[in-house]
């Protein structure tokens, strides 16, 4: 009955976390999705992948959909023996994106069970985490894979913890299943942003081990993170191989030349450049935003209201009242230095200020390690607006280079500001009279001191946003006033709305000290107001009118009559949606076989051939990757089809093969060459014996079927000959095969495949076989033997304990 209790607590809170995940998000009740623009573009980058799958009942791990072919690894691929993978089914059981926030709440709540926070407490803490703007936000625009990698990140830190306080056994198991999850989650950046928060947590405590010679506790705990990190790792060792394989291959990785397309000299050796990685720099005054949301104006789109002056000047210009409603509904207000931000990311006055109270009264100097892990957050996330520690981490830091958009790094702040807010809150109850009113009025003092010192400097702030001068261009000097007012109203109004809620929340922290209300009830005050405060602002930015039926999520894109005119062709083909997003559209994606489409880590060879050559209107590049069809916009701003009468096909042989020395000397021959006749050869890399073909025009290669892993095509050549395939070359899994017999192939062209073919007739094939795919399978599976082994042990020795207590 005892155990019962004590488990009691937690089983009401893990229902409670179900229900408001719930209710926050109850159309997906009724059956309706969020209609997520990142979830749209990865349907159409899928599509072909999950028609392999219903057709075959099978994992292609290559699409020809998008990039002229690439690997699914990034895309969803479905493993061998990814047992972590079911595991992590069976825990986000809600409908998404309810089981995100889930499992938001109960990671956080672990977290502050482990640092020994109340269970009431830790309730209320774990939704002020789970509802910090940020997190909501992603949800909004389907960032699903940074959410899912976020939500893991508090149970790590947990079982890290637990090691760290000798808690060995149930601190290793938690951290090695915590890990595997968060890796399992697949994204690699925020995974990185977390071991940057553990390595400040284990600086603390090795230095704190250090200094009371504690040397056996620094060697068990080590060898208990290696054992965790080794199974970890070792149960996702398929997607941790394939992912570092294909990044080499992507924009990621370091490129082989050396020249920019302009014809300028590269400083710069991959596609990650200084500017590409810091563009979303957060601004250093703007980080004011954490603790009062719209001081810099929100977002890109934000609703000022009929009270607001835009509203005042759109009706002054004699636009009808329901037209100006509208309007307002979505105006650029923001005016910070990243060029888009969804919603400001807030984490909560009154988190911030029981953060501070935490700071003042908590003895236990591991709020330090928290405090140093959410300062080296804050100062990384304003990147190109730090140059000295950016610089640094760029320059220095292993890895720190291969990720974009370093404001995201803020999610550790937003870990260890609410896990001080609610040591601070459980601190607060523990002192004595008067050690309560002195923290409790120093910290109000220093919250709302930051909020009025703002206010009072609002005069020295231009409230000058990056695209005035294109809205002034376009719309005139008026607008872009009435647009600066209403961001100056925003400002103050935020800072009154930040400081009543502390205020409110001081208050009544101090009727607690005079006795007028229990400690429960303070609590539950407190906390309540610390949700509220969080969720009125979600509300904002991701609410009900997010939602569609799950039948525009899941076919986002209507096809086109051009679309439909051209899937009349049952040839294999590819498609050129021509614009000025070409390589960042994945709509030709999701019907046709597209060169273009959208990744984060795109094939570096296909985005090179874009950047050097089809961008120029190189014809003959569009020639030899088989694009048959362009889509593009008349004068009428009509979108239209084009047939290339030029293509190549699916394949052709060529009279000679061409060397160059060097990827530069490749890049520039394809300028202007003939495609149907020449091939090029990188020396550096291949060395094909014969240059000179005869050839025949009797002589044929066509492609019999296809499937996006399995090509097999018929040849019947008088002579002996080079064959070129309108294919992505990659090394790491295509194997070709003629009559059955596995023979060399080569990379031709830059980007494509060439084989030489023997006289006669004979059927090629090639086939993706991805070897790291059957490597990593087996060493998923013997570590996920090896973690149940471990969790036999541990629940054995666990069970033993008590009956020893018995």
């Amino acid at each position: 009955m005892n155990k019962l209790k004590r488990f009691y607590p937690h089983a009401l809170a893990v229902l409670g976390f179900v229900l408001i995940s719930l209710i926050y998000f109850y159309p997906v009740l009724q059956g309706k999705k969020i209609l997520q623009s990142d979830i749209v573009q990865y349907t159409a980058m899928a599509k072909e992948q999950n028609d392999f799958r219903a057709e075959y009942n099978a994992e292609p791990y290559w699409t020809n959909s998008a990039f002229g072919g690439m690997p699914t690894y990034q895309l969803g691929a479905n493993y061998p023996h990814n047992y972590i993978k079911t595991l992590d089914g069976l825990i986000r059981f809600l409908p998404r994106p309810a089981d995100y926030l889930f499992l938001y709440f109960v990671g956080f709540y672990v977290l502050l069970l482990v640092l020994r926070i109340k269970p009431l407490k830790a309730f209320f803490g774990a939704l002020a985490f789970g509802f910090s703007t940020y997190l909501i936000i992603i949800l909004g625009v389907g960032h699903n894979a940074k959410a899912h990698a976020i939500a893991y990140m508090p149970m790590v830190i947990a079982g890290v913890l637990l090691v760290y306080q000798k808690r060995y056994l149930a601190g290793g198991l938690l951290t090695l299943l915590a890990a595997a999850l968060e890796i399992n989650a697949n994204h690699f950046q925020m995974t990185y942003y977390l071991l940057i928060l553990l390595l400040v947590i284990t600086v603390y405590y090795k230095v704190k081990a250090l200094k009371a010679k504690d040397f056996d506790h620094l060697w068990k705990s080590a060898a208990v993170f290696v054992v965790a990190g080794i199974l970890a790792i070792g149960a996702n060792a398929t997607n941790i191989m394939a992912t570092s394989e294909y990044a080499k291959e992507s924009t990621r990785g370091k490129s082989e030349l050396t020249f920019n397309a302009d014809g300028s000299k590269k400083t710069e050796a991959t596609s990650m450049t200084y500017d590409y990685i810091t563009e979303y720099s957060y601004g250093i005054l703007e980080s004011f935003n954490l603790i009062s949301p719209r001081i810099f104006g929100g977002s890109n789109s934000e609703n000022v209201g009929t009270n607001s002056e835009m509203y005042k000047y759109v009706v002054a210009q004699n636009v009808p009242e329901d037209q100006a409603k509208e309007i307002v509904k979505g105006l650029p207000t923001y005016w910070g230095d990243q060029p888009i931000v969804a919603a400001p990311a807030y984490i909560g006055a009154i988190v911030f200020f029981l953060a501070v109270l935490a700071l003042f009264a908590d003895n236990r100097k591991i709020k330090y390690a928290f405090l140093a892990g959410a300062l080296v957050s804050l100062f990384l996330s304003w990147g190109k607006n730090f140059p000295l520690l950016t610089d640094f981490f760029i320059n220095y830091v292993p890895m720190y280079n291969k990720f974009r958009a370093v404001s995201s790094i803020q999610v550790v702040l937003e870990i260890c500001i609410p896990v001080l807010a609610i040591m601070g809150l459980q601190t607060f109850f523990k002192l004595d009279e008067k050690e309560k009113w002195t923290h409790l009025w120093k910290s109000g003092a220093v919250s709302v001191g930051i909020l009025i010192v703002l206010f009072l400097f609002k005069g020295s702030f231009s409230f000058a946003g990056g695209s005035d001068a294109y809205f002034m261009q376009s719309y005139g000097p008026e607008f872009v006033d009435a647009l600066k007012v209403d961001r100056k109203s925003m400002f103050s109004a935020d800072l009154l709305r930040s400081s009543f809620f502390i205020i409110v929340a001081f208050g009544v922290l101090w009727f607690s000290i005079k006795n007028k209300i229990s400690e429960r009830v303070a609590i539950i005050f407190v906390g309540v107001l610390m949700v509220a405060d969080l969720f009125f602002i979600d509300k904002n930015y991701l609410n009900t009118s997010s939602f569609v039926s799950s039948h525009e999520v899941d076919e986002p894109f209507v096809e086109a009559p051009f679309d439909e005119a051209i899937l009349k062709d049952q040839s294999h083909y590819r498609v050129f949606e021509v614009s000025q997003n070409a390589m960042s559209d994945p709509r030709a994606s999701y019907f046709h076989k597209s060169i273009g489409g959208y990744h984060a880590a795109k094939p570096r060879r296909m985005q090179e051939l874009f950047d050097y050559q089809i961008v120029k209107n190189n014809l003959e590049v569009l020639n030899m990757l088989n694009v048959k069809y362009l889509i593009q916009t008349n004068e009428k701003g009509e979108q239209i089809t084009i047939k290339s009468t030029g293509t190549n096909g699916n394949a052709w042989f060529v009279k000679e093969i061409k060397e160059v020395n060097s990827a530069d000397a490749e890049m520039k021959a394809l300028t202007k060459f003939d495609s149907k006749n020449v091939a090029f050869v990188n020396t550096n890399e291949f060395k094909i014996a014969t240059k000179q073909f005869v050839k025949d025009t009797t002589a044929i290669i066509k492609l019999d079927s296809y499937k996006s892993n399995d090509l097999k095509y018929t040849s019947n050549n008088p002579n002996n000959g080079f064959a070129v395939f309108s294919e992505m070359y990659y090394k790491n899994g295509w194997n070709a095969y003629i009559d059955g017999k596995l023979t060399e192939h080569y990379r031709v062209d830059y980007a494509l495949r060439g084989l030489p073919v023997p006289a006669g007739k004979h059927t090629i094939e090639f086939k993706f076989e991805p070897q790291v795919v059957k490597t990593g399978s087996m060493i998923s599976l013997f570590s996920f033997i090896g973690i149940l082994g471990l969790l036999g042990f541990g629940i054995y020795t666990e069970r033993k304990k008590i009956t020893n207590k018995e």
